[in-house]
């Protein structure tokens, strides 16, 4: 993680977000319906459902969604049959990303994600073009003030986590994919966390510092977010672009 902050990176798209909360419980939805079909609705032994519902809640995803989600996996309720895919491929500047979907459609998915990338100067790559440059990671974040660095350093670190690190008034805290839930459940005893996920964090980034390039890139990021197939998008970019800066 030396040198680069994905909470720096992607905090600034909260607002944006935001604005499109109906889509985003669509796709919260979706991901506890897939991840009971894939492992059953019993959180206790189902971790990436545990995952799924907390990133529901913590978008004040009403709970009869949550609930319907659920029965919609274990096979209540009807509805489409998911898969996870995911695609690589190049963006503006010869930036990498990586978007992971859940789709009842593969062709569909894979035309559309062709025809984003293809409109904002970037290209579809083949599978393990750019995956090669991420590491997949737990990330908990939780803001600084009030807090007592050493003790909560000690308390991650003592719970399984494997880096820790102050970044733009908030505390980063790595794991492994296989301790994420059990650092994750240590530290929300005590702390409030602002994020805690699965990502991909770019082992290197590309530096973007001009408006045209900072707005081309995030026209491409919304443009994939506005589609109910897409989960999450990865990328290695490193916008040095102000917020003030920005003329939408």
């Amino acid at each position: 993680m030396a040198g680069h902050s994905k909470w720096a990176n992607t905090k600034h798209r909260k607002n944006r977000q935001d604005q499109k909360r109906a889509k985003v419980f669509t796709k919260l939805a979706r991901a506890i319906t897939v991840a009971v079909r894939e492992g059953g609705d019993d959180p206790e032994y189902n971790s990436a459902l545990v995952n799924a519902i907390d990133k529901a809640k913590s978008e004040n995803m009403p709970n009869d969604n949550i609930e319907r989600a659920i029965k919609k996996g274990n096979g209540e309720l009807g509805g489409n049959e998911f898969e996870r895919i995911s695609y690589e491929g190049y963006g503006p500047g010869g930036t990498a990303f990586i978007v992971k979907c859940l789709t009842d459609n593969k062709n569909r998915t894979a035309a559309d994600i062709r025809h984003y990338f293809s409109k904002y100067d970037g290209n579809l790559g083949a599978s393990g073009c750019v995956s090669y440059l991420f590491e997949n990671v737990g990330l908990i974040v939780v803001k600084s003030e009030n807090i007592d660095e050493e003790e909560l350093m000690l308390e991650a670190l003592d719970a399984g986590a494997d880096d820790f690190k102050e970044e733009d008034e908030v505390y980063e805290i790595t794991t492994s994919v296989e301790n994420f839930i059990k650092v994750k459940n240590s530290l929300k005893e005590n702390y409030k966390l602002i994020e805690a996920d699965i990502t991909m964090i770019p082992q290197t980034t590309i530096k973007i510092d001009t408006l045209r390039m900072y707005k081309k890139i995030n026209s491409l990021i919304d443009t994939m977010e506005d589609n109910d197939d897409v989960q999450d998008i990865y990328h290695n970019c490193e916008f040095e672009i102000e917020e003030e800066e920005e003329q939408w």
